[in-house]
């Protein structure tokens, strides 16, 4: 096969575009560093937003979420156990979206009854919508150099520590739509990990969990590292949790700085579409 050949293969592009962007992140980051004193002045305008949230209430929405989910999945395994295992993929994956958007709604709620200036206070103005759709898009091109060097990292101490067989599982939702080829439950799982997740785990986490930290602890980058380890520890596997860490860093930040929640919800909604796209690719 000689050069013009290889140029051609799908496989060849992929990786020249994925070395550009990871170059380009590089760069954007590096330009971050330099500007903010290695992120020491990144969020020194950064206020914190104003609400009369106590303790407790970024739980009600967290509980509603995994115990609706949970009762739901479990009644539908008794009433319906000889369910093919596409169809009981699709059932689950319609459970979560239907308990995530209950649990949004509640934390609709939350946000209009605790916040100064309701939802827009809350960080949910359609007016910055398309500003925070482009600056998501720079957000999370310049944290993925480090996403990729933390699962780098996480693979070569896991085969230091438990054997070269150490391997990143894929994220379930992942697996399942790389299984599954029929249309419904991949239809589902897409809408449940690019549109469902983020809308909901943004508000929960970044406007309600870091809102309420923030209060507590009043340095930005401290409520954004204690938000972020409570964000990656939610999620079950933990090999998974450092690069969730340093996502959830970067989600965080976006947060802080723009006071706007569409903006994390866009750099953890391209995150994922990424993710899902490279599977159907494959």
């Amino acid at each position: 096969m000689n050069i013009s050949e290889i140029i051609k293969q799908p496989d060849f592009n992929i990786t020249i575009a994925g070395t550009g962007l990871f170059t380009a992140g590089v760069l954007s980051l590096a330009r971050w560093l330099i500007k903010t004193s290695l992120g020491r002045k990144a969020l020194l305008d950064s206020l914190p937003r104003r609400n009369n949230m106590t303790a407790f209430m970024p739980f009600i929405p967290l509980f509603i979420w995994f115990g609706s989910i949970t009762a739901a999945v479990s009644i539908t395994d008794g009433l319906l156990p000889n369910l093919p295992d596409w169809q009981k993929a699709a059932v689950n994956n319609l459970i979560l979206c239907i308990g995530a958007l209950i649990a949004a709604a509640v934390i609709i709620f939350l946000a209009k009854t605790c916040f100064a200036r309701q939802l827009k206070g809350f960080g949910l103005d359609i007016k910055t919508l398309p500003r925070d759709f482009f600056a998501a898009a720079a957000n999370l091109v310049s944290v993925w150099p480090l996403v990729i060097l933390t699962i780098i990292l996480t693979v070569v101490i896991g085969q230091l520590i438990w054997g070269e067989d150490f391997r990143i599982e894929q994220h379930e939702e992942l697996k399942l739509i790389g299984t599954f080829t029929q249309l419904p439950v991949r239809l589902l799982i897409i809408i449940a990990t690019i549109i469902i997740a983020p809308i909901f785990e943004e508000m929960l986490f970044r406007g309600l969990f870091q809102t309420m930290i923030r209060s507590v602890l009043v340095r930005p980058w401290l409520s954004i590292a204690v938000c972020s380890a409570f964000f990656a520890i939610v999620h079950q596997n933990p090999a998974h949790w450092p690069a969730l860490f340093v996502l959830s860093m970067c989600l965080g930040y976006s947060y802080e700085k723009s006071g706007s929640l569409f903006r994390p919800i866009f750099i953890h909604l391209l995150f994922n579409a990424v993710g899902i796209i490279s599977v159907l690719y494959q």
